[in-house]
């Protein structure tokens, strides 16, 4: 009876976590796959039928399929390594002893960037960065830089705002990897050597790593399903030089209205994000 009450009081605790899963996550992933295998077009809703792997067929042989998802992944690799990079400058700051207060001032900064919406973000681009009337173009004597409507400018401009926006989230994990080392141990290699990459490679680092993990998996699945942000401040323009693989799936769904072709799209890209996931997790945890 005790253990039939316990198993009753377990399932009223997660019974309503597990249902809401199934409602947010589950549901929709099964009505993608289902989707994905159909020839589902909003515009024909009479003429649903089953194709089978005819949508993922015409994914992988379409090249403005690749070459935005070129574009998501040169965003990934160069947005990426510069979050790590900072966030991990800054976290070594952070972390040195003395200057208490200011250290918690900055702590309380790096919270402001990520508490800022992906819409707003964009939005506070197109102001600053507005041709005649931005800031930065003020703050450069008057520079007449098209930033929104060039290629390359754009493109820079969403490698800036991700970067500003998530490496505080960064400098925040592995800050709190730095608290885990032993103070002792740290001490003593800091008596051993001056050199901070001694002490980061062989005393730190492995303190780092599984908050790095998370930080790539975590990082990657955000930029590859980045939205909201470049939507509102580029549209995916000029031309299609920003139109990433996200941007690409709204496109072909809402205003190409093809469902069953976006679905695929999506599964793709889900498949992709897996994939890279159990990469990250065999290279680097391999070292703990």
């Amino acid at each position: 009876m005790r253990g039939q009450a316990s198993r009753k009081t377990i399932l009223a605790f997660i019974g309503p976590a597990v249902f809401g899963l199934a409602i947010v996550g589950i549901a929709p992933l099964l009505y993608a796959l289902w989707t994905s295998l159909h020839f589902f077009n909003l515009t024909k809703l009479r003429q649903i039928e089953f194709i089978g792997l005819e949508n993922y067929a015409n994914v992988l042989t379409d090249e403005v399929f690749w070459q935005a998802m070129g574009r998501t992944f040169f965003l990934l690799g160069t947005a990426l390594p510069l979050q790590i990079g900072f966030g991990l400058g800054i976290a070594l700051v952070l972390h040195k002893p003395g200057l208490t207060i200011l250290k918690t001032l900055t702590r309380l900064s790096l919270v402001l960037p990520m508490a800022t919406t992906y819409a707003v973000v964009g939005l506070l681009g197109q102001v600053m960065f507005n041709q005649k009337f931005g800031v930065v173009n003020q703050l450069l004597n008057g520079a007449d830089i098209n930033w929104i409507g060039d290629p390359t400018n754009a493109f820079a401009m969403i490698i800036f705002w991700d970067v500003w926006q998530w490496t505080p989230f960064v400098a925040l994990v592995l800050l709190a990897g730095l608290t885990m080392v032993p103070g002792e141990v740290e001490e003593a290699a800091r008596l051993e050597t001056k050199s901070w990459w001694t002490i980061l490679r062989h005393v730190q680092l492995p303190f780092l790593i599984p908050g790095l993990v998370a930080v790539l998996i975590l990082r990657t699945a955000d930029t590859l399903k980045l939205f909201d942000m470049v939507f509102t401040l580029t549209r995916g323009g000029p031309g299609s030089s920003t139109e990433f693989i996200s941007l690409m799936i709204q496109r072909v769904g809402f205003r190409g209205f093809d469902q069953g072709l976006a679905s695929a799209q999506a599964v793709i890209l889900l498949i992709i994000t897996i994939v890279l996931a159990q990469i990250y997790i065999r290279v680097f945890y391999k070292e703990v």
